[in-house]
């Protein structure tokens, strides 16, 4: 922790006369915690820690071992737009520490900050972009659109187009460059892109983002929800993450002339996707960890349900955006599965592991998949060597129970408990007896 950047935000603590700064960190499933301090207590926050109990925190520590430390993290303050002037209220993500001042291994923003050290002695920076799909709703007990629009629509009607505004605004001002905003192509269902950034910062940026667009649509009266799939018969929502490598020097490796690789891919990169590829059954418990996640999954034109890549065809897991000519540095790659409930320390981690083991074990890039993938049957897409994914959370749990990458990735105590969590929730879900199963059911025999 650099000593000028403490010195910054003490000064601009009394020099804006902020009175509360909230400590942000995130329980294992990627909910935002917070508890406040006094400005006074900032500076003893920097060398010390705040102690906290854990055991409050899901997924942390039992009882017994409550004792936690919280470290903020000095390059990550902003002061809170939304809050008064006045006896101003800042925020600042932490890192937790066990009373030794070790990391806490259940911590996922530490789990993401080892792998992305790790990395970097590598040689590589890893950069990543989001979008963000979510839904405005009248409330949050009903899904009720507010609106009937669709893709890029702008009409009187649109309602959430004020709402985008104010939300990006407001990003903003906690200094998180946006790229676009626009409505997407379910009713009531909006997209926000974020600028590129270091791995670390992206999923700050995504935590704050997701407050945010809550807390404007709170204050507009409606409810947004980051549930991948809310309403039958539409779209569902996803995080799409836009990745990419860097050296220290600022050069993207991702990017080779077309007379390499028509998609403009390095060798480096195709085995980064090769192991994006490879491993995504194994990780998708993390970027898609609910059982609603993979009612958005199902064979339609725009999500992947197989394990494929290619430049035009929106079904693929990864696809490969087409840059304009002279734009090297963009060159990227863009994950498909992920939606909006992930953990995004989580599931970046997982991503830059697969992408990172796919390099080391030089894994070749299998064949582009046909733009007419959608209408090959199952028999067919075997037959052509593309693996489905995961059709279920049940799936989902089996593959990340059994994979050793995903272990040394994320560690004992994160598999572990995202295991007995997630068995838990799918076998609630398969105890529940569905309006379905009644209509098809109750008078049926």
């Amino acid at each position: 922790m650099s000593d000028r950047n403490v010195d910054f935000v003490l000064r601009t603590v009394e020099k804006r006369g902020v009175r509360f700064v909230r400590l942000w960190f995130t329980d294992v499933l990627g909910n935002l915690k917070s508890f406040a301090i006094s400005s006074e207590d900032l500076e003893e926050a920097f060398e010390e820690g705040i102690g906290f109990d854990g055991s409050s925190v899901e997924g942390f520590v039992p009882q017994q071992e409550s004792d936690m430390l919280a470290f903020p993290d000095p390059t990550t303050f902003q002061i809170l737009p939304w809050r008064p002037e006045t006896k101003g209220v800042a925020r600042v993500f932490c890192d937790i520490k066990t009373p030794s001042r070790e990391p806490f291994e259940g911590d996922p923003r530490s789990c993401l900050d080892r792998l992305v050290r790790e990395v970097d002695a590598k040689g590589y920076v890893m950069n990543v972009g989001p979008k963000i799909e979510y839904f405005y709703f009248e409330n949050d007990h009903d899904p009720i659109p507010v609106d009937n629009a669709g893709y890029f629509d702008l009409t009187s009607t649109d309602v959430s187009t004020d709402l985008r505004r104010e939300t990006t605004l407001m990003l903003e001002k906690m200094s998180i460059p946006v790229a676009y905003s626009y409505h997407t192509s379910a009713p009531s269902q909006n997209a926000v892109e974020l600028r590129y950034t270091e791995a670390r910062s992206c999923a700050d940026n995504i935590m704050t983002a997701r407050l945010v667009i809550r807390q404007e649509a709170f204050a507009n009266n409606m409810f947004a929800s980051f549930m991948p799939k809310p309403l039958n018969h539409c779209a569902g929502s996803g995080m799409f993450l836009y990745q990419s490598l860097f050296d220290h020097e600022g050069n993207n490796l991702f990017w080779a002339p077309k007379t390499q690789n028509d998609a403009h891919l390095s060798e480096l990169a195709q085995h980064y996707v090769a192991g994006l590829l490879k491993y995504a059954p194994e990780f998708m418990l993390v970027t898609n960890p609910t059982v609603n996640s993979y009612k958005r999954l199902i064979s339609n034109d725009v999500v992947p349900v197989y394990a494929t890549w290619g430049r035009k065809n929106r079904t693929a897991l990864v696809r490969i955006p087409t840059h304009k000519p002279g734009k090297h540095q963009s060159t990227r790659v863009e994950l498909r599965c992920p939606d909006p409930t992930a953990n995004p320390y989580l599931a970046i981690a997982v991503c830059l592991a697969a992408g990172i083991r796919g390099i080391e074990e030089e894994l070749p890039l299998p064949k582009e998949s046909p733009e007419d993938i959608d209408r090959m049957s199952e028999a067919e897409l075997e037959r052509a060597g593309f693996k489905r994914l995961p059709r279920n959370l049940s799936d989902a749990i089996k593959e990340f129970g059994s994979s050793e990458l995903m272990r040394e990735t994320l560690g004992d105590h994160i598999c572990d408990y995202l295991i007995e969590q997630k068995w838990a929730e799918w076998d609630e879900y398969a105890a529940t007896v569905t309006e379905w199963e009644r209509r098809h059911y109750y008078a049926g025999y």
